[in-house]
């Protein structure tokens, strides 16, 4: 258990993406989950390796595949933190303008923010938490300040910022808000133009390498291999026809991750 204190310990930001990706463990537990899950991936594949291959001296590669696997699934906290900034950024303006709408009407605070945890599935949950702790006694602001330093998206941050800043300052809350949901819009404005900057070269690259270069260079090679009198393997059609696949799904892939994650 020591050690993987002492290795927790090196990673000091750990703590608090934990917290950001609502995984409710111990940074101590997650690393040796963590390092567990690499260790049994590590074995697995180098017994299927040895299966085939039939070498001892595979198993000099062990270290290797570890490390590479321990930081690879270490990562899986980022990556649900980027996923839930994705989905948050998708319906945060629409949160946004019912909080102001709510209030505007006359419901308190804390009713705005049941009204908003049942109305929306990704940003309501971060509302309905403050709800609970003001519950167990904890005073607004207080529930407010923990939820901002765990909101995993700048974008829910700034408004709940607006939120509590309107709370100690006594200033209308819905101009602030407006300007705060103003600035978001315009970002997001922003990154479709770059988005669309950006799906012109993807779009050509993913024309000559996966479409027309894999077509022109199969119908060239079996052209050569019927003049030449060779015969071209099954299994290494195969393996072209998955080298292309896989391009394929990378380019889309990297399309997918680069749109702006918003519906406006």
């Amino acid at each position: 258990m020591g050690f993987f204190k002492i290795l927790a310990r090196k990673m000091p930001g750990l703590k608090l993406k934990l917290a950001q990706a609502r995984l409710h463990q111990d940074t101590e537990h997650y690393v040796k989950k963590t390092f567990n899950t690499a260790l049994f991936l590590s074995f697995a594949l180098l017994i299927i390796a040895f299966t085939f291959i039939k070498k001892p001296g595979i198993l000099l590669f062990f270290p290797i595949i570890f490390v590479f696997a321990f930081f690879y699934f270490l990562k899986y906290v980022d990556v649900k933190i980027e996923k839930m900034k994705r989905n948050i950024n998708q319906e945060v303006i629409f949160a946004g303008r019912f909080l102001i709408i709510e209030l505007e009407s006359g419901v308190p605070f804390y009713n705005a923010f049941i009204n908003l945890s049942k109305n929306y599935e990704v940003t309501g949950p971060f509302f309905d938490e403050i709800v609970e702790k003001v519950n167990l006694g904890t005073t607004m602001e207080e529930a407010l300040n923990e939820a901002i330093s765990t909101t995993p998206s700048p974008e829910l941050r700034k408004l709940m910022w607006q939120v509590l800043n309107s709370m100690k300052t006594g200033a209308d809350v819905a101009n602030s808000l407006n300007a705060a949901i103003d600035q978001i819009v315009r970002q997001q404005q922003i990154a479709v133009k770059e988005y669309g900057r950006k799906l012109n070269p993807l779009a050509m690259f993913y024309m000559m390498i996966a479409v027309i270069v894999p077509s022109l260079g199969t119908t060239v090679l079996i052209v050569l291999a019927t003049f030449l009198g060779l015969t071209i393997p099954l299994p290494y059609l195969l393996i072209m026809a998955g080298i292309v696949g896989f391009i394929q799904f990378m380019f889309f892939a990297i399309i997918k991750s680069a749109r702006p994650p918003m519906e406006i």
